[in-house]
């Protein structure tokens, strides 16, 4: 079977579209998943960040406590020697 001058033009006019469509899908869903891991590159580090200070804020938390039950000992022994 032999297709006409004009259904050969037609066929490949949907071959070309066919493989334009997906070429452009393709695009898109890169670009897409390239988006959403610098997104997640970014909350990665912002949660990094706010880990490192919740370390540093309990850090400064204990010195504190340990430097009010040190104080409290000394207070106790002070106490007991008068």
């Amino acid at each position: 079977m032999y297709l006409t001058e004009l259904e050969e033009i037609v066929a490949y006019v949907v071959c070309i579209a066919i493989v334009i469509g997906f070429g452009v899908s393709t695009y898109m869903e890169i670009k897409n998943t390239i988006a959403e891991e610098k997104q997640k590159h970014q909350e990665k580090k912002e949660n990094e960040e706010k880990i490192k200070t919740l370390i540093k804020y309990f850090n400064t938390k204990k010195e504190l406590i340990d430097t009010v039950v040190k104080l409290n000992h000394s207070n106790k022994q002070d106490k007991t020697k008068k």
